[in-house]
């Protein structure tokens, strides 16, 4: 069984910093090929992920420079690798909407992880691909969805990369895009309150540039609120492990929020807002507390110290290891190739599965 990861070509696979879904997709991929698949990615050249890797566009491209050259570009990059997998792959799982639109062409069977969160034409979109087996990252966002093949598998990391840090720092931490529905002018007045510095990391994208020019920069001295820029591995170990909490005040309904798990790998609690898939991802008390907004969270700041970091990170093992993600994609491709073929005449299914 041959197995096509089709990514957009903006961003490396894995990203040198920022990129949730291409993160997803190299530790997807190289789970994969541990256990024997035959695994292809379709990604930029600037990829390293251990599996075989094609691409058409060399360099990173992020962040795009205007919605009509990067629609065409994705579109151009995902046409080729469709074609260039057509006929040797059995399972083409995509991870770029766009991908969908090539979903009609007859040969293999098609996956596609929604990794967006719910917007009604999307949904309108997604509705006409009754070929394609849809896998929502929560079932909050599955719900969301109406849609006649739909599963939930969560998102996993391979915690090897993650070190537990039993004995953490005198200040709190934030990791992710620096925008309106991520909370951090939240994060802000959380430290504030609370009087427990805050450190934070993440992108500034064009588009919220005034946002953190107006809500973020001013409050940034360098003691109680600190900005390090954007965060790789090798800072995400330091920033979150080091902390006593990570801050996850979000605005919007996350479709799944992977940098909580990165958090509880470290052994470091979530101190997160209600939205999306939270209470499927921080067990409360357990892996971190859910509080109602600003005041509560001030609260529970205060209470970290009662939950063992070591109990975290074993708490993020058993529920977001990459082994478990990719035993149930792989549990879910072999169910797909078993499959009688959804189109007519498709030459799918003569191989042996792996």
């Amino acid at each position: 069984m041959r197995i096509a990861l089709v990514a957009s070509p903006f961003i490396s696979v894995p990203p040198k910093k920022y990129g949730g879904t291409e993160l997803f997709i190299s530790q997807l991929a190289e789970g994969l090929a541990s256990l024997g698949a035959d695994v292809v990615v379709y990604a930029n050249g600037e990829s390293k992920v251990n599996a075989e890797v094609r691409w058409l566009y060399q360099k990173d491209d992020w962040p795009i420079d205007g919605e009509m050259y990067a629609s065409l570009k994705d579109l151009n990059h995902t046409s080729w690798a469709v074609n260039d997998c057509l006929k040797s792959a059995d399972i083409v799982h995509l991870n770029n909407a766009p991908g969908l639109a090539f979903s009609r062409l007859r040969g293999p069977r098609w996956l596609y992880t929604i990794h967006h969160p719910h917007l009604p034409k999307l949904t309108e979109f997604y509705s006409g691909f009754e070929n394609v087996e849809f896998v929502s990252i929560s079932d909050f966002q599955k719900q969301k969805e109406p849609l006649k093949r739909i599963r939930t598998i969560h998102h996993g990391i391979d915690l090897s990369q993650y070190q537990l840090c039993t004995k953490k720092g005198d200040y709190l931490s934030f990791l992710g895009r620096i925008a309106p529905v991520k909370g951090i002018h939240s994060a802000i007045e959380i430290a504030k309150r609370s009087g427990i510095p805050l450190k934070i990391a993440g992108e500034v994208q064009p588009l919220f540039q005034e946002y953190f020019d107006t809500c973020v920069k001013p409050h940034i001295d360098g003691k109680l609120i600190e900005y390090l820029g954007e965060a790789d591995l090798a800072m995400k170990n330091e920033l979150l492990g080091n902390s006593m909490a990570m801050l996850f005040p979000i605005e919007w309904d996350e479709p799944f929020g992977l940098v909580m798990v990165e958090a509880m790998a470290t052994g470091t609690p979530v101190i997160a807002f209600p939205g999306g898939s939270v209470r499927e991802v921080v067990r409360d008390g357990v892996s971190g507390f859910i509080c109602s907004g600003v005041e509560e969270a001030v609260t529970k700041v205060h209470e970290v110290s009662s939950i063992s970091p070591s109990g975290v990170r074993a708490y993020a093992q058993q529920s977001f290891s990459v082994e478990r993600m990719v035993q149930d994609y792989l549990a879910l491709y072999r169910e797909m190739f078993d499959e009688v073929p959804l189109f007519e005449g498709s030459d799918v299914g003569s191989q042996a599965a792996a």
